[in-house]
């Protein structure tokens, strides 16, 4: 069987059952299953949310799931809850490369400095890290799946968001240039944006339950907004960035 459609999302912040709601969603759409999932980071990797969802409630995504760390994580605990739960989630560590469907994916976590609530301990991607992402054959990459995004395509801050400055990674416009890459996916800001920028197709994507993107074999891409409506939590979770 080849394979499929691929189902882009972001920014869980921990709201797992979330994927699962746009992925019937999109499958009831397409009248077809998805193939594989990709979250653009800020997945979530908290130890307590994750033991509550997967394992005392015993949740499972419905199809494959890999992921990038986004900002809003546990930094010192990613590699040894990916490890806990590579029953339940693929993470793809940075630099690394993944096959996503039909297509050769290059991933990179992480995100710039914000401050020091946005941007905690292990967050920064580091010129040590880009330099490994640089490092593939130039020909091996058919997209680039990151969390945050490149510092020279334009995405624009959100209204009362101003005080961080300019937006994206300085540097990490490099990948795009080695690569040349088909497509280029990332989370991180919270909303829509797309742009085709020297021979790549950029798309920006909002927060999981607002939607998401599917790409299919022959690189069909829509983009699919659908809210998914959330349960309340408390203050002190929505500020540790847990949505």
């Amino acid at each position: 069987m080849s394979p499929g459609t691929l189902l882009l999302i972001s920014d869980l912040h921990a709201r797992y059952g979330v994927l699962n709601e746009q992925i019937r969603h999109a499958e009831a759409e397409l009248d077809e299953a998805i193939d594989q999932v990709m979250v653009l980071g800020d997945f979530g990797f908290f130890a307590d949310e994750m033991h509550e969802h997967f394992r005392r409630t015993g949740h499972c995504f419905l199809r494959p799931t890999a992921c990038i760390e986004g900002n809003h994580e546990d930094h010192g605990a990613v590699i040894r809850l990916a490890a806990d739960y590579a029953d339940i989630v693929t993470h793809v560590p940075r630099g690394r490369t993944h096959q996503l469907a039909n297509w050769r994916a290059l991933c990179l976590g992480g995100a710039r400095y914000m401050d020091a609530w946005s941007t905690p301990r292990g967050c920064e991607i580091t010129e040590d890290e880009m330099q490994f992402s640089l490092g593939h054959a130039a020909d091996s990459i058919d997209v680039v799946c990151t969390h945050d995004c490149p510092d020279n395509i334009g995405v624009a801050q959100k209204p009362g968001f101003e005080y961080y400055g300019p937006l994206g990674v300085p540097g990490m416009s490099r990948l795009a240039v080695r690569y040349r890459p088909r497509f280029w996916f990332f989370g991180h800001h919270h909303h829509w944006f797309e742009k085709d920028h020297e021979g790549t197709h950029y798309l920006g994507l909002p927060e999981s339950w607002q939607g998401y993107a599917l790409l299919d074999a022959k690189g069909g891409l829509t983009k699919v907004t659908h809210e998914v409506p959330l349960a309340s939590r408390p203050w002190w979770k929505r500020w540790l960035g847990l949505g």
